[in-house]
């Protein structure tokens, strides 16, 4: 693995500490630092290094030329990069918050001499800390990489070597972009969950007693730690507010329908369009081809790949490989 930069990740829960798993499972060096002594023992009796003081962890980043992760929520992001501002204040920095435009913010403010590439893993489970994490979570997922005026692309081909390493593919795109497609596929489904699992709780025990399959896959993420749930949705309220107004209209037509037709079939055929689109989406052949990162248009060449729903699949030299 000569030539990649080690990583060092700040917050071992389930996606730092799976970051941690995969990066040192493709030969990186990588160690960490978590507040949670659970998570801490755990991954040290796993075998993972684990610094003790957050200072020094960056110090050792600082040391080695690292990629430094932030996997901490997000109201931890400005505490963490006062650390990362006066122990490894130039290092390449990466985060894997689920928004985008507050951290993007909080770095410019708080950390201005870090080379930052803003990150967005779409995996996990409604589990949470190390002992739910695994080497293997990131295969095959989207990995959101932002593209901003400010960004180096020296740093964003760094930190792209190691979503790709972690065996994901990525997808680039602005914070603003990022966040607007999160509050629609992501933050709206954990509101809708809450709201489901607590109708049906009202219900009583003989609603819970005949919950199956429909009634569990709707509420799975309602079993996401509240804190963190609330740490992303709130992060990111106007996008969110804007697709709960979207969801609300569509509610209401639907009521509206059912008490004065009894109908619901213009609801549920559009829901099942909206089905149909992901699976053709997943399905589709979508061509290969080479980006140059070294032109001169390379960031609205970026950003034009993640609009069409583009992934970069792997890094060839100065060329990002696209399927």
């Amino acid at each position: 693995m000569c030539g990649v930069r080690p990583v060092c990740v700040i917050g071992l829960g389930l996606i730092g500490g799976s970051l941690l798993r995969a990066a040192s499972e493709s030969g990186r060096q990588a160690w960490g630092f978590t507040t949670s002594t659970v998570d801490a023992d755990a991954a040290t009796v796993d075998g993972f290094q684990v610094e003790s003081r957050v200072d020094g962890a960056l110090r050792l980043a600082a040391q080695r030329d690292a990629i430094v992760v932030i996997a901490v929520p997000l109201p931890a992001v400005d505490q963490t990069l006062a650390a990362i501002t006066a122990y490894a204040p130039e290092c390449v920095l990466t985060d894997v918050v689920s928004v985008k435009g507050p951290v993007e913010m909080s770095v410019r403010q708080g950390a201005p001499r870090t080379r930052y590439v803003g990150g967005h893993p779409m995996a996990g489970t409604a589990s949470s800390g190390w002992a739910a994490g695994s080497a293997g979570l990131f295969k095959d997922a989207s990995w959101v990489l932002t593209v901003e005026d400010e960004t180096d692309l020296d740093a964003w081909r760094d930190v792209a070597r190691l979503v790709l390493d972690c065996g994901a593919q990525i997808v680039p795109a602005s914070a603003a972009g990022h966040d607007d497609a999160v509050a629609r596929i992501s933050h709206l489904s954990h509101l809708l969950a809450a709201v489901l699992a607590a109708v049906g709780a009202d219900g009583g025990s003989l609603s819970l007693a005949l919950a199956a399959g429909s009634y569990s896959d709707g509420t799975r993420v309602a079993g996401t730690r509240p804190e963190l749930v609330r740490a992303m949705c709130e992060g990111n309220r106007g996008p969110l507010l804007d697709a709960v107004d979207d969801a609300l209209g569509r509610l209401g037509a639907a009521r509206g329908a059912l008490a004065s037709t009894g109908s619901l079939g213009a609801t549920v055929e559009a829901g099942h369009q909206g089905w149909q689109a992901l699976q053709n989406y997943r399905t589709a052949e979508r061509p290969h081809s080479r980006i140059d990162l070294s032109a001169p248009d390379t960031r609205e060449t970026l950003l034009a790949l993640g609009e069409r729903g583009g992934r970069i699949v792997g890094l060839d030299g100065d060329f990002a490989l696209t399927g």
